[in-house]
């Protein structure tokens, strides 16, 4: 019963777009209020994301628990210095990153390791080992969170790899994905959470048409990296992302951008619309046709006007709302049929 009700709206939702080349979108969104994010879906938004961060921290929270027992194997803080095996833990309490280690001499960094003994950890007394380990996880805190503002862009793609392949599913359409890993094409949909790992590019064939859907590629036309681009183009002409130099082999290019926070949604339309203008703008001057999409998840109602106004003008080929499983059924449906 479930599989006929999900059919039936996939089909639903299918009926509602108008295929003409690649310069139309889609008619679910009949005014600019249909594009906004609302205060629930914003809601669950950020519950998903608190989840994301907290399972990622739980490897860090095992860590400190282990730099607690080691460090407390000593009497003072000054013997810490003698063991070896917590040198990279005394590192990163000292509020040195992975990045800025690697500017550093060993001798540099046995003056950091001694300056955050002596201002820090000796004052504490007794209880050094949890100071020690407080100003581990604030360090590692602080690296998950730039870690997190990446993982959202990515977290944005694999729901759409997701929906993109369940698409492909429903409509008994074969497809190949390119393993960002082992730069190898393979037919295996087995295991989808594992592929929307991995996933760099995705083939299929539709009718006459062979299309390859791929992310995040430099286009040396517009000289910038692009977080969604489809190609006129097998598995084999693709290969592991060489056609990016045959500006006529592409099709359609968009920018997704995953974050959920209303506050910095106008921000992300500003740099997404910028982007997309630059696009447009490259291949109007090569003389090319080219199509351009957004996919958001949070939109605002300023914002959702400017796109609905570029959508009714012809500007923009299609925008989707991403906490919207309506808009992105439809858009992953009207980038398989063109």
């Amino acid at each position: 019963m479930a599989v006929f009700v999900f059919l039936y709206i996939f089909h639903t939702f299918a009926e509602t777009i108008t295929i003409i080349g690649m310069i139309t979108y889609n008619t679910i969104i009949k005014q600019a209020d249909d594009l906004v994010t609302t205060r629930e879906q914003t809601r669950a938004g950020f519950i998903s994301f608190a989840l994301e961060k907290n399972r990622r921290s739980t490897t860090i929270i095992d860590n400190a628990k282990s730099l607690k027992v080691l460090a407390s194997n000593v009497r003072n803080a000054k013997d810490l210095l003698k063991i070896k095996d917590i040198r990279l833990a005394l590192l990163t309490a000292s509020g040195l990153s992975d990045k800025a280690m690697s500017y550093f001499s060993e001798e540099d960094k046995d003056i950091a390791i001694k300056e955050l003994i002596h201002n820090f950890l000796e004052p504490a007394g007794e209880y050094f080992a949890d100071e020690l380990v407080y100003r581990y996880l604030l360090v590692k805190g602080d690296s998950l969170g730039g870690k997190m503002r990446n993982v959202v862009g990515a977290l944005a793609q694999q729901k759409l790899i997701r929906t993109l392949l369940s698409n492909l599913s429903v409509m008994g359409i074969d497809c190949k994905w390119l393993d960002n890993d082992t730069k190898k094409w393979n037919d295996e949909h087995d295991d989808l959470i594992n592929i929307e790992n991995r996933l760099k590019a995705v083939y299929w064939q539709y009718g006459k048409n062979r299309r390859t859907l791929a992310f995040n590629l430099n286009i040396p036309l517009v000289h910038n990296n692009i977080d969604i681009c489809l190609f006129d183009a097998t598995s084999e002409e693709f290969a592991t992302g060489e056609i990016v130099n045959i500006p006529n082999k592409i099709l359609m290019m968009g920018e997704l951008k995953g974050g959920i926070d209303p506050a910095g949604a106008d921000e992300h339309w500003k740099t997404g619309n910028t982007a997309l203008n630059r696009i447009r703008t490259s291949f109007e001057n090569a003389r090319i046709p080219i199509a351009t999409s957004f996919v958001a998840a949070a939109i605002e109602k300023k914002m959702a006007e400017e796109i609905f106004t570029q959508l009714q003008a012809g500007i923009l080929s299609f925008a989707a709302n991403l906490t919207k499983d309506e808009h992105l059924v439809t858009y992953c449906n009207w980038i398989i049929k063109n």
